[in-house]
């Protein structure tokens, strides 16, 4: 169900199916299948995901753009990391020739304005150094009616993450949604969606097998994925 929290946005609970990656894939597939044209796809922090995961959903972006018509040479996509061992190893994902790795910082992207459709996020944004001005970057470097699909598991209302930032060293920014919100639209972003997907991968024990490694209790495991799973916010330029 979808509630609305301004004239430019809607925010809700979204009953998603399936792991985050996947429901942002859904999110841009969905986009292209409406009409949109796609060349230029920018995913950032793209080296660290397991085997698989990124250069498939990268390589199906490029693929649905393709078969929306986009252009002669169909979608360009393009994976940035800040390590270089990173880098190379989404590279391995991966043959697909409209796909490329780049080494670079969100912070300063190595793209001209208005120079791709889509920028995608995910549990990267709050490593940034400066959260204000990765966003001023990300509507830089998106054409206008470009979208920035950007998912967190570390957020304010996600209680069962504000723990992460003892266990590392970066400092790591915690927005609650409405601060998302509000950093988006200051940044010349106009909020288009903002959703908690939940997470339906992860195998929930029942009551009787709690409690088990890392949770005392079943409904807090239940409320850490299904309730809050992932903030996704998709902003607009």
């Amino acid at each position: 169900g979808w509630c609305t929290a301004g004239g430019d946005e809607r925010v809700g609970m979204c009953d998603g199916r399936g792991s985050t990656a996947a429901s942002g894939e859904c999110a841009v597939e969905a986009y292209v299948r409406a009409g949109g044209g796609v060349w230029g796809i920018c995913a950032v922090a793209c080296g660290g995901a397991e085997r698989g995961s990124s250069g498939s959903v990268l390589s199906a972006w490029a693929q649905e753009s393709w078969a929306a018509g986009s252009g002669a040479d169909g979608a360009r996509v393009y994976g940035l990391d800040g390590s270089p061992e990173m880098a190379l190893n989404a590279r391995s994902y991966t043959d697909d020739p409209q796909v490329s790795y780049l080494v670079g910082d969100f912070d300063a992207f190595p793209f001209a304005d208005d120079a791709v459709d889509h920028v995608w996020s995910m549990e990267a944004f709050y490593y940034a150094a400066d959260p204000e001005h990765t966003l001023a970057e990300t509507a830089r470097v998106l054409r206008p009616g470009g979208t920035f699909y950007c998912a967190v598991n570390y957020y304010e209302e996600n209680v069962h993450s504000h723990a992460w930032q003892d266990r590392i060293d970066v400092e790591m920014t915690r927005w609650s949604g409405a601060e998302y919100r509000e950093a988006f639209r200051n940044a010349g972003l106009a909020v288009a969606e903002q959703d908690s997907i939940s997470d339906r991968e992860v195998d929930i024990p029942p009551e009787s097998a709690f409690p088990i490694e890392g949770w005392e209790t079943r409904e807090a495991m239940v409320e850490r994925y299904r309730t809050y799973g992932t903030l996704l916010t998709v902003g607009v330029a």
